[in-house]
């Protein structure tokens, strides 16, 4: 267990991001999802590729976003997230999944969030 929590003290973490309504979204989930998805952040965060189920790219938002998918007995939830810029992960947005395909006004709004993040950067 030592040595595993060296290693972690080594790894140079990506910083997260986060708009303040995606952070706030996040953070009114009950304890066992946003555990869920600190859990998937902090494994992007190390450098982990995430694949299906977990995670799936949303190229109609950016060349790099993709969408984490968590579900609980309320729901399913999905957080946008877009990796690698200046050496972070963005999440612009983050919302409650009704339909079995993304509404255009969810990646509307994650489209025009993220511009604004980026404007924040440049």
């Amino acid at each position: 267990m030592l040595v595993l929590a060296h290693w972690l003290e080594e790894l140079p973490l990506k910083k997260i991001k986060w708009n303040d309504k995606a952070r706030d979204f996040v953070r009114n989930l009950d304890d066992e999802t946003k555990i869920e998805i600190g859990t998937l952040l902090m494994m992007l965060q190390q450098g982990e590729a995430l694949g299906e189920p977990q995670s799936k790219p949303m190229k109609s938002i950016h060349v790099r976003a993709h969408e984490l998918r968590v579900k609980d007995k309320k729901g399913a939830y999905r957080v946008i997230y877009v990796l690698s810029i200046q050496d972070q992960i963005l999440i612009p947005h983050a919302f409650t999944k009704k339909t079995p395909k993304t509404p255009q006004k969810e990646i509307e709004l994650s489209i025009k969030r993220l511009k604004e993040m980026l404007n924040e950067i440049n």
